[in-house]
């Protein structure tokens, strides 16, 4: 495992357990609870697919795994969005992990061109 890998790894578990966090500051209602846990499935399934993106038995998988992490990167931003449209929470809290969101789902589409790329080769 590369170094590299290993620190996305934690920059993703990281992630995870900030928007936990930011979940926990959400007013209980019937709309906060339904994208709570939206956003808690996707949030999470970052790192947890990106474990598994590092255990690929191929390129192909690799691949395929990535592009899983990359939609779930997206989702996270897409409810992030959402909550700071709705202004349950302060933005001032929901920024930071929005804009986090939205570098990893940056890195994890790059990653994917490259390895596509590399594929093909």
């Amino acid at each position: 495992m590369s170094v590299q890998s290993d620190a996305l790894k934690e920059r993703a578990l990281q992630f995870s357990l900030d928007v936990l966090r930011l979940i926990d500051k959400l007013p209980r209602t019937i709309s906060t609870d339904v994208i709570a846990r939206q956003l808690a499935k996707s949030a999470t399934s970052v790192a947890s697919n990106y474990r598994a993106t590092c255990n690929a038995r191929s390129r192909a998988e690799f691949i395929a795994k990535l592009g899983v992490v990359v939609e779930e990167a997206d989702e996270s931003v897409g409810w992030l969005e959402l909550i700071l449209r709705a202004k349950w929470i302060e933005a001032r809290a929901v920024e930071p992990v929005k804009d986090e969101a939205v570098q990893l789902r940056a890195i994890f589409a790059r990653s994917v061109g490259t390895a596509r790329r590399n594929y093909s080769q």
